[in-house]
């Protein structure tokens, strides 16, 4: 059983829209729409779990019934973080499926994940145990403690940007959660999966991801998204991009078994 938790519950605070930005329309449909059709239309995901605020729960009803969303088996409240928010909807999908199913944890305004991303995240569960999305920085990264100097550069080629899907065993990230539920600091300072099982000393496995797989989260971004989609469409409408896939396919195809 392969599984998309899809978490969607922030407030929009840093987008300035007045409404959650998961529920921003563009190209005439909300970000979170987009975001959940990548999973629908997906054919080795088998169900998505959805975790929203618990004020938008109807209108998200609504929602999957307008695009026909038929792999959402649940709409779960969200909680006080996007972790809490999380393990809610494990829990959810704990109660209802095996406990070795994959779980590929995504974030409702990541609407840009290819699909090739989302069936190496399964893979990579598959032969590794988990899998962490991330692109390589074309920037230099610096880190520093108090925002005003420069403690250190590290190497260009060593750094990475962490994106999503996140993806493990549905029995394994729970465990992972539970550790972190019972300490003393909780959720402070964990980001995201990948943090919560370094934390334990778990290895982290890399999956490559696509550079378009943004999180809107600024107008800028919505920008963006905008281009990517009109990009897409040009793709489809005028065959870019056709002729290397289809002779990937051949060389696949030739390639001795």
């Amino acid at each position: 059983m392969n599984i998309a938790i899809i978490f969607a519950g922030g407030s929009g605070v840093r987008m300035g829209a007045g409404i959650p930005k998961q529920f921003l329309e563009i190209n005439g449909k909300p970000i979170l729409i987009h975001t959940l059709q990548l999973f629908q239309y997906h054919d080795k995901i088998d169900k998505i779990y959805l975790s929203v605020l618990e004020q938008y729960i109807p209108y998200v009803q609504e929602l999957i019934d307008e695009y026909r969303l038929r792999k959402v088996v649940k709409v779960i409240p969200g909680g006080e973080t996007a972790q809490d928010s999380i393990y809610n909807a494990l829990k959810t999908a704990e109660a209802e499926n095996p406990e070795d199913s994959i779980v590929l944890i995504h974030d409702g305004v990541r609407p840009f994940v290819s699909y090739e991303v989302i069936s190496d995240n399964i893979e990579s569960v598959k032969q590794h145990g988990n899998g962490i999305t991330c692109t390589a920085c074309y920037e230099t990264i610096m880190i520093s403690k108090n925002g005003e100097s420069v403690d250190t550069v590290p190497y260009r080629k060593e750094t990475f940007a962490a994106q999503a899907p996140q993806s493990f065993y549905l029995k394994d990230i729970i465990a992972a959660h539970d550790v972190v539920r019972a300490s003393e600091t909780g959720y402070e300072n964990m980001v995201d999966a990948c943090t919560i099982i370094r934390s334990q000393g778990i290895k982290a496995h890399m999956v490559m991801g696509n550079r378009g797989n943004i999180k809107v989260t600024t107008p800028e971004d919505v920008y963006m998204f905008r281009a990517l989609l009109q990009y897409k469409e040009n793709e489809q409408a005028f065959g870019l991009g056709l002729t290397n896939r289809i002779e990937t396919r051949m060389n696949q195809a030739t390639q001795p078994k």
